[in-house]
């Protein structure tokens, strides 16, 4: 099979172009895989800086969408089935992959490989941190940065599924029109007075939840526009820099910064997979989740997909093509 190698740790360009043996399946379930979801953690791990450090050469990509060819007996997907899956064990930049049963779920019909292949991380994470990490509830105001990207759309959707007002926060005129698109209700720009804007449309009262997949100065900025009991839910540090907060901050205004890591939780209480799935699946048969798609690059042209995340190009879920469907 063609597969995408990490070869050396020094960003995208370390990415070779290889052929591997096909994974056995065992236990697991064989994909044969249309597309693959391009993360930032993937960047991250093409510089060593994420906190997974798998030993060189290795295959990145955790999100994959296809069909598939073979399943463990009791298995709920049967050889044929239209599957998206995560992949703990990396992998997902190659034509076939195996994965854990209980990490593969069914694609609703009317969604594409490509809008599957950004959903089980991207979803999965938005629920936990919304519901699980946030206690959204109706009615509440929901803030959420980067909101044009992968994790930020999600959040968008989700946080509308529950009932939620939804303002985003983006960088600009062109990803504020995919944030609108994603359903929110609201948008504003980040280099623009965004702070002052939170404020008067919630008439001086802030928002209930603040989603930070940013970090740095957004993080700090965040705390500021919470209302009483206002929960900042750390999701991810795509600026760059990680910060810090003065506690007697949270004390004096009755504020809450939640840590949001859906991969990590899962191994203290791997059911809840089961139970953000079926919520999510009720939430897409109410056609409220519409993943949205970014650029879609060939499996060969991987590192391009990479630089697009690094530069901050991307708006929905950048995506890899591994064949025609």
């Amino acid at each position: 099979m063609r597969a995408l190698q990490m070869q050396r740790l020094d960003g995208p360009d370390g990415l070779t172009l290889v052929e591997l043996p096909e994974p056995e399946a065992g236990e697991q379930v064989l994909i044969d895989v249309v597309a693959a979801g391009v993360s930032f953690p993937d960047l991250l791990l093409s510089r060593g800086q994420y906190q997974m450090k798998p030993p060189l050469p290795f295959v990145p990509g955790v999100e994959v969408a296809g069909r598939v060819r073979a399943a463990p007996a009791g298995c709920e997907v049967k050889p044929g089935d239209r599957v998206m899956a995560f992949s703990f064990g990396l992998g997902g930049f190659a034509e076939v992959a195996a994965i854990a049963p209980e990490m593969v779920f069914r694609i609703p019909e009317r969604w594409s490989f490509e809008a599957a292949a950004g959903v089980v991380m991207n979803y999965h994470t938005a629920h936990f941190a919304l519901h699980r990490r946030g206690r959204v509830k109706a009615g509440e105001t929901v803030v959420v940065h980067g909101a044009a990207g992968g994790v930020g759309t999600a959040c968008v959707q989700v946080a509308r599924g529950a009932g939620a007002r939804v303002i985003a926060v983006v960088s600009d005129e062109r990803k504020a029109e995919v944030a609108r698109k994603a359903g929110a209700h609201e948008v504003l720009l980040s280099t623009g007075p965004w702070m002052g804007q939170v404020k008067e449309k919630t008439d001086g009262l802030g928002a209930n939840v603040v989603v930070d997949p940013v970090g740095s100065d957004i993080f700090d900025r965040s705390l500021k526009v919470l209302a009483p009991e206002g929960r900042l839910l750390v999701v991810g540090f795509a600026g760059g820099r990680i910060p810090e907060v003065a506690v007697n901050r949270l004390l004096l205004r009755n504020i809450d910064v939640v840590g949001v890591a859906w991969g990590g939780f899962l191994m203290h209480e791997p059911s809840l997979t089961h139970t953000i799935a079926r919520e999510l699946e009720a939430l897409a048969e109410r056609g409220i989740l519409d993943p949205v798609v970014g650029s879609v690059f060939p499996l060969e042209e991987g590192a391009q997909a990479l630089r697009e995340l690094e530069a901050r190009r991307a708006t929905g879920k950048v995506v890899l093509r591994m064949r025609a469907e």
